[in-house]
């Protein structure tokens, strides 16, 4: 695990550093689902670093469902105490998760772009089989793009599916620099748009972000 991990990436820890991440947060250890969060081989996220993050550990996260309060739990491990990592996973893979009324949406997102990854509620769902999903739920959505030229097409078709889904649709169109909310990129060239990177959020217009989009 040489390379710096990708914020959005799903890593699951050793037992041993969970094991030392709830010797340094004994409050968490009281929670069950929290102390037995590795050992159900459930995943946690990567986030952007934080002031109070320690330099050289790997910055996480640990959303819990709303029956246990939706708390967004932070932690950080070394890079020898994970032992696998993964990109959210692909909205095709997720999809069998969501609830019947978000099919068609889902099926129209595919066929728009099937590499679509998808995070939040419904990935949770569907990586921990826990209940994370509710009524009020928006989709969040990961779109890779590879050039400029695909991205007028794509940003359509997004703006057009959004239009007639039942839930909101949320999330980023990312490339090289990190991403960018899909509805800031619907402006013009010369309007500012946060970038959320690696390591923070940056500022660049949306032709500079799309210029930096090669295949």
């Amino acid at each position: 695990m040489l390379e710096p991990l990708a914020r959005h990436s799903m890593v699951k820890a050793s037992a041993a550093g969970w094991a030392a991440v709830m010797n340094r947060y004994p409050e968490l250890a009281s929670e069950p689902i929290v102390a037995g969060w590795a050992h159900a081989g459930r995943p946690l996220v990567v986030r952007r670093p934080a002031c109070s993050d320690t330099a050289g550990l790997v910055p996480l996260g640990l959303p819990l469902p709303p029956s246990h309060g939706k708390r967004r739990i932070a932690v950080s491990l070394a890079t020898t105490d994970i032992v696998a990592s993964a990109p959210p996973p692909l909205l095709a893979d997720a999809a069998s998760a969501a609830p019947a009324a978000w099919r068609e949406t889902i099926d129209k997102l595919l066929q728009l772009l099937p590499e679509t990854r998808t995070y939040g509620s419904l990935a949770w769902q569907h990586l921990t089989g826990l209940p994370y999903l509710s009524p009020s739920s928006d989709l969040d959505l990961l779109w890779p793009l590879s050039s400029a030229e695909q991205a007028g097409t794509l940003l359509s078709g997004i703006a057009g599916i959004a239009k007639q889904a039942p839930m909101r649709l949320d999330g980023e169109i990312t490339g090289p620099a990190g991403g960018v909310q899909w509805r800031e990129l619907t402006g013009t060239d010369e309007d500012e748009v946060l970038v959320k990177g690696e390591q923070g959020v940056t500022t660049t217009t949306r032709a500079a972000f799309l210029a930096g989009l090669v295949s």
